[in-house]
Parts: C-alpha cells; structure tokens; sequence
C-alpha cells in the first residue's frame, strides 16, 4: 500500500492528539517555522499540515496571533450552521416575531380559503410569479425603490433562493464578485457552491470604498459587487447617497452587476434612493418577507434589467419552478390590506427597545447596529479571542456566533454577532447580562 505523504501523516498525528484531548482547545500551536524544525520538514510542509488541520476544522489560524485548536464541541462556522440547539438560548439566528402573530396567520388562511382562485393554487404556476402578484409586490416598493415594472419583477422562495438564483443564473464558476469584508453568510454560502470567487473590498463599517473597488476593478476583472447598502448585515450600517453614487458609477465604467441585497432595509425610517433607482440598469435588488413577516414564510423577489431576466427565470425554473402559490397569496394579501405595514412598523418599534436594553447590559462594549435592528456586532478588545468566548456561552446554554461566517478577508475580526430578535424581552437583560459575564471573565 503506498504510504501516505508525509504531511498527512503528521496532520494525523495532530489529528488524534486534538480529538484525544491531548492538545486541549485553545492550545496554541507553534508557528510553522517552530513546528517544521520541531518535525525536521521543510517550512512548506509544515505550512500543509496547518492548511490540513484548518481544512479539517481542527484549528483556526488567526492573523498575527498564531494558530490555535478549536474546541470541536463547536461547529466548524461557529453558529451560523448550527443544528443541535436543543435547550440553547439562540442568539445566532435573527427570528423576530410575538405571541400575536399565529393569530393573524390563522385569519390570513382563512381569509385565503374563502378565495375564489384556490383550486389554481394546486397546480404549477408561472416561475416569476403570478402577474397579479407580480404586481401588489411592484406596486407596494414604490416608496424604496421607485416605479417597479412587474415584468422586472421576479417571486423567488425567500431572499435566499433571490441570491442563489443570481449566483446560478447570471455568474460561472471562477468568476469574481466583489464584497464588504463582512458579509451575509449567505451570499458566501452560494457563491461557495457556484465557485465564484469573493474579492473582499476595503470600507469603514460595512460602508464600502469606491476608490478601493475602482482599484479592484483596474487589477483584475469583476462581474458584479454584492452589496447590503441599507442596514447592513452585520453592522447595521446605512450607505450614504455620495457613496452609493460613487459605486454606480464604478459599476456604469466597468460594467459591473449590482446585486443590492435588502433583506433588513424596511428598517430604516428615511433610506437615501436604492441602486435600483439610482443605476436601474446595473442593479438587481433582492427582497423578501422572512424578517419583517416570518422566518418560516419563505417568500422574496428580485427586481432585475430585463436583459437578466431569462436567465433569472431558468435559474428558477431549475431550482423550484415558482414560488409556493400559498405562500406568495397569503403574504400578496397582507400586503393589501396594511399588515405587512403593521408589522414593519411594529418590527422597527421592537428592533429599537431591543438595543436600548443590549446597550444597557452590555455598556462597556463597542457596538456596531442599527438603531431598529434585532441584532448587534460586538468588538471585542484587542487581546480578546473569540472562540472560546463562543465556548463558554455555549457551556452555559447560549448559542453565539463570532465574526468567522461573516468575514471575506484572511484576516479574521475578533467580535461576537448577536442576534436577539427571538428571545422573549422578559428574558434579554438576563440573557445578554450572560454575555457580559463571560466576555469579563474571558478576559481576564
């Protein structure tokens, strides 16, 4: 049998003394140069033992502070994949909802089954989206976006099959696509599975350069930048309209795709003009109902240039052929009758009494949010890692996650993202006085 290479064979023996509990998590590992003339290999291979570990989700190299064992009670993204929550306190996903809200589901559907158009919701439909559909939707983002086309407007599954049906529609493999160095994990999860290549671009809380992607653009080719310039996720930033013209007009010079992602913009009270508006030919804006309506309503749409739209509609068809037309007719008809208005009113009302109360409880620490949002960043000191920090939250019942999904860049910021939209208010002092808690004590 031909014998493993000798990098292998030493990633193994790592391997084993990590999942032994040998080298306990947090262990720091020497530097490559250390453990090559520890191992008497070259620094090459020494460096391929670590990148195997780091494939493996063993350790996690941290820029100018070395390498470190993970603690593998931890998933390898550090919450944003996370599964096994089973008696946790959830501060990784952004669930925002009340008590109230079954209720008005239950008149919803029974407003629904009293249609007269029921029987033509079991069969397939068109894979944009019912016109009439098309239309409420159109019609009720005049006010962010400007007159919206119907037949530019696209009804996907949710925001998320919007991004993956631009990644699979528009972009091929090995293609470049420009993002903030903090991202929407699921944007990098798509384009992870379309094989396009992130090109992270220089910016000041999740505001990105325009000079910085002019630059990008002159060393190599780009085809689109994925941006969230209206509440930002993570930061909760909102893009000034300088800077949003700037990027057009990078965008209009080196025939770039925008892809402006507006899953959490219904937050901002008074929003600067969109992309769409602004650059409606370089533009495709994504959108969806999950965070102002409901997590488990997977409902969104694109609002695209119409030379995009056949390949956006094929993307659909191939993916799910259309929308579910239960969902897209009940979420259509509180669109009407002003309970999506409601609810963005009431989320927005929600978002801001949450972070006074994060603000409160956690008042020595940096913050990075908006001002409605039901999630926060929180830097941490410049001593300060993460991952145990995610750790030990976890041994005391509190799922977290750190900056590690969200970054685009090598070098990884030490922070914690929370996200408390589902937690019962009763409880977030309490919980977040847990955070607090650990955060000190890791500290010292």
């Amino acid at each position: 049998m031909k014998q493993k290479p000798r990098y292998l064979r030493l990633a193994d023996t790592l391997s084993i003394a990590i999942r032994e509990g040998t080298l306990a998590p947090g262990t720091k590992l020497p530097t490559h140069r250390a453990f090559a003339e520890k191992c008497n290999v070259a620094l090459a291979t020494a460096t391929r033992v670590y990148k195997e570990l780091e494939r493996r989700a063993e350790v996690v190299g941290e820029a100018g502070r070395g390498t470190f064992v993970r603690d593998l009670g931890l998933p390898p993204t550090l919450g944003v994949h996370q599964t096994d929550t089973e008696g946790l306190i959830d501060l990784v996903f952004n669930m925002p909802g009340d008590a109230g809200d079954a209720e008005i589901l239950r008149a919803g559907l029974r407003r629904l089954s009293s249609a007269g158009d029921l029987e033509a919701m079991l069969r397939y439909q068109p894979h944009g989206g019912r016109a009439h559909e098309r239309r409420i939707i159109a019609e009720s983002l005049k006010p962010a976006l400007g007159s919206v086309s119907p037949e530019n407007l696209l009804i996907t599954s949710g925001g998320q099959h919007g991004l993956a049906t631009i990644s699979f529609g528009l972009f091929q493999r090995g293609e470049a696509i420009a993002t903030d160095y903090l991202t929407y994990p699921g944007f990098k999860s798509v384009a992870a599975l379309q094989g396009l290549d992130l090109v992270p671009v220089e910016g000041t809380e999740g505001i990105m350069d325009p000079d910085a992607l002019e630059r990008h653009c002159r060393v190599r080719k780009l085809r689109a930048v994925y941006l969230m310039p209206t509440v930002h996720n993570p930061l909760g930033s909102v893009m000034d309209l300088a800077t949003r013209l700037r990027i057009a007009e990078v965008a209009q010079a080196h025939d770039l795709l925008i892809i402006e992602d507006g899953a959490y913009a219904f937050l901002e009270s008074d929003p600067p003009p969109s992309f769409t508006a602004l650059a409606p030919e370089q533009t495709i804006h994504v959108g969806g109902f999950s965070k102002s309506l409901a997590t488990g309503l997977r409902l969104g749409y694109l609002v695209s240039p119409s030379r995009c739209i056949p390949s956006l509609l094929e993307a659909i068809r191939a993916t799910t052929w259309n929308a579910p037309a239960l969902i897209s007719g009940l979420v259509t008809n509180w669109i009407e009758d002003g309970t999506l208005a409601r609810f963005e009113n009431d989320r927005k009302r929600d978002g801001a009494e949450r972070q006074n109360i994060c603000r409160m409880s956690l008042p020595n620490m940096s913050h990075s949010s908006h001002h409605n949002a039901g999630f926060s960043w929180i830097w941490l000191g410049s001593r300060m890692r993460a991952e145990p920090i995610v750790a030990a939250l976890k041994e005391r019942g509190v799922s977290t996650s750190s900056a590690e999904p969200f970054a685009t860049t090598t070098v990884i910021p030490q922070a914690l993202r929370l996200a408390f939209g589902g937690i019962p208010k009763a409880d977030l002092q309490r919980v977040l006085e847990t955070v607090r808690l650990t955060v000190e004590e890791t500290a010292q």
